[in-house]
């Protein structure tokens, strides 16, 4: 398998630590709200990673944490945690705000048939193992005390910059908004460690330490965590682009200090997900989830197949006409095999499957080509054999895929469909009371679109999904 490594900077051969296993550690959600399709990209790939590697012969050992404490709002460790916002934004306490979010969260994702990890930990029941990992990070003093906080001092990092290729010159206090200065770090870049009562007094989650009562900062926690539950050497660390710099490099800085040697071999990153006016986020126009998505008649899983036609390395840009596209192509996919299932006939050849099956796991050890398995789907589709083969092979492509294709799910409509289907007809019923023909003839397009057919009787409009 050949993979991008962000850490060399090009396409490399990918060799594991331990030939019967890999180990990968995902960056998981900070739980003070929903996930938007933008974070949920970044899962989806990483789950077609598992599933890939696993399709090509390797057994994955995949652990991801679940961030309930210690994530600031701005990446300077300046700003309020993000959990104590979420709990001030929805007069809860942390620990409700994160049960309610880690729930979402998860929900979403079996939406999406993005597999739960074989081992998730939460950020705050690591507490012991962070403590461990600054108390030798102090006593080979690569970090420091200053004013009651304990900060990591990157000047004591070997090649710092190297994971995001970035010239500390560029990064200088004025030159960007997201760092302030902080008189009591030696450099305007050292991050915190263990944050104590002397900086944030409201912070609901606080344990003992040896620096006083606090909790710790956020890029100790995956280190801690990776550390504690996969070993001293990882193979492969994923999450977004916008994780480089500086979450994954202080996890570097921070891992390699403590352990003495290098920590992991490979570092894969997804690219954003952007709408009209840039990169997507909860903070600007219609916040878009999966949730909001099925409320306007989408399965979540034509959302998974959207994702998929583009390489997780590109920038993706949603728009709802791209989405429209993405759903027609996967209903009419989901149509084609039932018409196979409805259809079998003749022996499994099992040469033409093992061919395919070859050219499937080409496009997986390809970084990941998503396109490219894609594509191999649909020449089976076209090939000249009988229906029982072909099914066979598309069964065995859906264990990467994950995209229901063998489900009946076709003709079958959710309650949030029902009422969207609904909600239009009758804003066509008005628009038509009021003569605005272009909008009613609009409505019926925007549901042919999502292949919703709709017919105009004696008793009503009625309709059909296709």
């Amino acid at each position: 398998m050949r993979i991008y490594n962000t850490l060399n900077k090009k396409i490399e051969e990918f060799v594991p630590y331990n030939k019967n296993e890999v180990t990968l550690y995902t960056c998981g959600p900070t739980v003070y709200h929903y996930a938007h399709i933008g974070n949920l990209r970044t899962y989806i790939f990483e789950d077609i990673l598992e599933k890939g590697l696993e399709y090509i012969g390797y057994n994955v050992k995949r652990c991801m944490n679940i961030t309930d404490v210690g994530h600031m709002s701005s990446d300077a460790d300046s700003g309020e945690d993000k959990m104590i916002k979420g709990a001030k934004r929805e007069h809860k306490t942390v620990y409700e705000i994160a049960d309610f979010y880690t729930k979402a969260f998860f929900n979403d994702a079996d939406k999406l048939n993005i597999r739960r990890p074989k081992i998730i930990k939460k950020a705050s029941e690591q507490i012991d193992m962070y403590i461990q990992m600054i108390e030798k990070l102090l006593k080979e003093d690569y970090a420091y005390i200053a004013n009651g906080n304990v900060y990591f001092d990157i000047s004591k990092a070997q090649d710092y910059y190297k994971l995001s290729g970035k010239n500390p010159d560029e990064l200088i206090i004025g030159a960007r908004e997201d760092v302030e200065l902080d008189k009591y770090k030696r450099n305007p870049f050292d991050f915190g460690l263990w944050f104590t009562v002397s900086k944030y007094e409201n912070q609901d989650m606080r344990w003992d330490s040896p620096w006083g009562v606090g909790y710790p900062g956020w890029h100790i926690e995956c280190s801690g965590i990776s550390i504690k539950y996969l070993g001293e050497h990882l193979d492969i660390h994923c999450g977004g682009v916008d994780n480089i710099f500086p979450h994954h490099t202080n996890e570097i800085a921070q891992s390699e200090a403590y352990l003495g040697h290098k920590w992991c071999n490979y570092w894969l990153h997804g690219e954003h997900l952007n709408d009209a006016t840039g990169k997507m986020s909860k903070s600007k126009g219609e916040f878009l989830t999966v949730s909001l998505l099925e409320n306007k008649g989408y399965n979540a899983l034509a959302y998974r197949f959207f994702c998929l036609q583009s390489h997780y390395r590109n920038q993706l840009v949603f728009s709802y006409d791209a989405l429209d596209i993405a759903s027609n192509a996967y209903n009419k996919l989901l149509n084609k095999i039932k018409n196979i299932k409805d259809n079998l006939f003749g022996d499994i050849d099992k040469d033409i499957v093992f061919k395919y099956q070859n050219k499937f796991k080409e496009a997986i050890e390809n970084d990941l080509n998503t396109s490219l398995m894609l594509t191999c789907l649909y020449d089976i589709l076209k090939e000249n054999v009988n229906n029982n083969t072909k099914l066979e092979i598309i069964k065995s492509f859906d264990t990467v895929l994950s995209l229901d294709l063998l489900e009946d799910k076709v003709n079958e409509i959710s309650a949030d469909l029902v009422k969207y289907i609904e909600e239009k007809i009758e804003e066509r019923k008005i628009a038509k009371q009021n003569k605005d023909y272009e909008k009613a003839d609009k409505i019926r397009k925007e549901l042919e679109d999502k292949n919703i057919i709709i017919k105009d009787t004696r008793e009503g409009t009625i309709y059909e999904v296709k």
